[in-house]
């Protein structure tokens, strides 16, 4: 299986340091809906991991976070792509659960739950906790220079064998040429 795993916010939709808490408030980064379709049609499996503290701070429930995914898969899909699967923590960042990026938790869900081994597998993500939680399973991590991934790339500290891209599209045709 050809897998490879996305985070959400700077990665595949828009950023907001309020959080984004509604459908409407869902919005795409140019292009990213292209390249998850591309990715579809170059066989890949699509799965995003993302951190969702706005659960545990109250500032969204489950039902509003299902129907902004429900956005998300239906965008893909008018795209002409696929998100397979989305995995996701609903816990604080003071909460030191295991499934919180930086932490290994959510990526190691998602190789046993598909019954993949993540050495190699591509991880994208705009944050260092995203490439930092990719180095920890033996993934391929790529920072994204959307959202917050110029401060990540300035701020420097990435772990060894980042690559880096200007945006998802550009990971895309690497790919999926």
């Amino acid at each position: 299986m050809k897998l490879v795993i996305l985070d959400r916010d700077g990665t595949i939709n828009q950023d907001s340091d309020q959080y984004i808490k509604s459908p409407a408030e869902w919005k795409p980064i140019p292009g990213s809906l292209e390249a998850i379709a591309r990715l579809t049609q170059g066989g890949w499996r699509i799965v995003v991991a993302t951190n969702q503290s706005g659960i545990a701070r109250g500032l969204f429930d489950m039902a509003t976070l299902n129907a902004i995914h429900a956005e998300m898969h239906r965008a893909a899909i008018q795209a002409g792509g696929r998100i397979d699967a989305i995995f996701f923590c609903p816990h604080a960042a003071d909460s030191n659960c295991e499934c919180r990026k930086p932490k290994p938790g959510l990526l190691r869900e998602i190789g046993a739950r598909l019954g993949v081994e993540l050495p190699g597998v591509p991880m994208i993500g705009d944050a260092l906790r995203d490439v930092q939680a990719a180095a920890a399973v033996g993934a391929k991590p790529w920072l994204v220079l959307t959202g917050k991934g110029r401060q990540t790339r300035d701020a420097g500290g990435l772990p060894p064998g980042t690559e880096i891209a200007p945006d998802l599209a550009a990971i895309a045709a690497r790919l999926a040429p």
